[in-house]
């Protein structure tokens, strides 16, 4: 049997990275020396009892300083006296950097966008022994070596479970999004440590700091690829100055001009008015004027350009023909002529002045609204402008 005459941990055995580490001998006498170093602890364990520690200095272990070993093995107050035991080293610095990750990632619904996302995290954490039995007894046992790593292991079931629960429930009750998510890391990793000192103080140790450094999405993801594209749209509108609501608004009157074949130029009028204003009542009215100019039937033929007016006679504006002055209605068309500055009520066909807004002879409004939003009917207009409910 060799008789161990220096107990002690240092160089490799007893790195940043390791907790606890068992001496390799276990047969001493009442002469062997024992010393710990600064931030360690030694502590005796016999038939799996803890027994006397020690802290930071130089000892021999004679029977007056290992009262409980003495006791147990009966050792005599003098002389030299062989017994056996098991000895630990406990670590007390401060673990830093140890790392965690979600192994795969994490399906959680975006709040705001209501669609499943692959949501991949990872940080670090910082460790301190706080109880030195507790932490043998409850979590060591006969482990010669507990680092780092083995603690990442024995941890990460219920590291995951907090962080996923605690992940998800902040999407739902903030109603924020993934793209959001890098505001909120600190709250997170608070919050998460908060849940998570009490696990770790079940077993002798001390949660320091805990981490989340990143959460994110892998970058080929196609739900995730969707959602960069909405916002970056909507980004794009809030530059331009309109939401998608007006936008809608732009494409229904897309389609109506196609429909009742517009000439480019109210297109044009749309698209110039769509990137250069501010677009909000300014659309509506512009657009009902530029409408209100364009928008003509024609009978998939070409438009015909104006003619000039000539001193003995008029010319239709509907298809240009050329009529003799005093007439009423177009020999080409059968549109009833209005003359500059007057215009026709739709129920009695009295000629009215341009201004006029109800007819002095039925009593008939002139402006048209729409069923729907209320907005005013340019003449001629097919859709409104405001909603694109189709005119009646």
């Amino acid at each position: 049997m060799d008789i161990f005459k220096v107990i002690k941990c240092d160089g490799k055995d007893c790195g940043n990275d390791v907790f606890v580490w068992k001496f390799p001998g276990e047969d001493f006498n009442t002469l062997s020396q024992l010393i710990v170093h600064e931030s360690q602890e030694a502590i005796f364990f016999k038939d799996g009892q803890a027994l006397d520690t020690f802290g930071p200095g130089r000892y021999t272990l004679h029977s007056q300083n290992i009262p409980l070993i003495r006791r147990l093995v009966n050792l005599p107050f003098n002389g030299e006296s062989p017994f056996h035991c098991e000895v630990y080293f406990i670590n007390k610095t401060v673990s830093m950097n140890i790392r965690w990750g979600t192994p795969t990632p994490l399906q959680i619904e975006d709040a705001k966008y209501k669609i499943m996302i692959p949501v991949r995290m990872f940080g670090q954490f910082a460790i301190q022994v706080a109880e030195s039995k507790k932490l043998l007894i409850k979590l060591v046992g006969t482990t010669r070596e507990f680092n780092q790593k083995t603690l990442s292991d024995c941890f990460k079931g219920i590291l995951l479970t907090n962080i996923r629960d605690y992940v998800a429930k902040m999407f739902v009750q903030k109603e924020i999004s993934i793209l959001e998510i890098q505001s909120y890391l600190k709250e997170i990793s608070n919050t998460i440590a908060d849940d998570l000192r009490a696990e770790f103080t079940e077993y002798g140790l001390e949660l320091v700091n805990f981490n989340v450094n990143e959460i994110s999405v892998p970058e080929n993801d196609p739900a995730y690829l969707e959602l960069r594209k909405a916002k970056s749209e909507r980004a794009k509108m809030d530059i331009l100055g309109y939401n998608y609501q007006q936008e809608r608004m732009f494409n229904v009157l897309d389609r109506a001009a196609s429909n009742e074949g517009t000439s480019s130029a109210v297109m044009g009028a749309g698209m110039g008015l769509g990137m250069g204003l501010n677009v909000g009542n300014a659309v509506g009215g512009a657009m009902n004027e530029a409408i209100n100019d364009n928008i003509k039937p024609q009978n998939n033929e070409q438009e015909k350009p104006e003619q000039p007016h000539e001193d003995n006679g008029i010319v239709c504006e509907n298809c240009g023909a050329k009529l003799p002055e005093g007439a009423k209605f177009c020999l080409g068309c059968g549109q009833k002529i209005v003359l500059k500055g007057k215009k026709i009520c739709p129920s009695c066909n009295a000629e009215l002045p341009e201004e006029a807004k109800f007819c002095f002879v039925c009593g008939e409004k002139l402006e048209k609204t729409c069923s729907k939003c209320g907005a005013v009917i340019q003449p001629g207009a097919k859709f409104c402008l405001e909603c694109g409910e189709k005119v009646q």
